[in-house]
């Protein structure tokens, strides 16, 4: 691990924020889990919860965006391995760098998309069909974790760049941070 400040205050938000979204994760398991049990059950007098599918695809959508910087900092992303392995340390630490690039552009767009859209159902005051929670509600829970990830990628690309601008560069693995 990056054992400098910087290295473990982006290691513990990229932490932080996948726990917050594997918590997430084992509440929506609850939730349909009762909810299918109550389905099951209507003859006896249960139900399902109400508004099920809008506490599923909020938690889900919440989940998905706060697993990404963990993802990111830990190198979990796809790689092309089967090529990589043959270059020599220098050139895994540029393509690191080129890929750590890729991703922050990305990243960056995705947040600036999602803020814009997180705007424009806040303008229109959109609401969810059962439960009536507004919209941009989720899209701002979701955005916590795209701001991190936004953040990680930015930390990525500093410390990629770093490897590859050393006298001996260390060949990026996954995992390996």
């Amino acid at each position: 691990m990056d054992n400098t400040p910087l290295g473990r205050a982006v290691f513990g938000l990229a932490t932080g924020v996948a726990i917050a979204g594997g918590v997430a994760l084992v509440v929506v398991t609850i939730v349909t889990l009762i909810s299918v049990i109550g389905r099951a059950l209507i003859p006896f007098g249960l139900r399902p919860i109400l508004g099920d599918t809008e506490i599923v695809q909020f938690g889900v959508l919440f989940a998905i965006f706060c697993s990404l910087p963990l993802t990111q900092y830990l190198r979990g992303h796809a790689d092309v391995s089967l090529i990589t392995d043959y270059f020599s340390p220098r050139v895994g630490a540029i393509i690191e760098v080129v890929m750590d690039l890729v991703m922050l552009a990305a990243t960056g767009f995705i947040v600036w998309r999602f803020g814009a859209g997180m705007m424009d159902k806040m303008g229109n005051r959109e609401m969810s069909i059962i439960l009536h929670i507004p919209i941009w509600t989720a899209y701002a829970a979701a955005m916590l974790g795209a701001a991190s990830m936004l953040l990680v990628s930015l930390y990525c690309v500093v410390r990629s760049t770093a490897n590859a601008l050393s006298r001996t560069p260390h060949k990026p693995e996954p995992g390996i941070f």
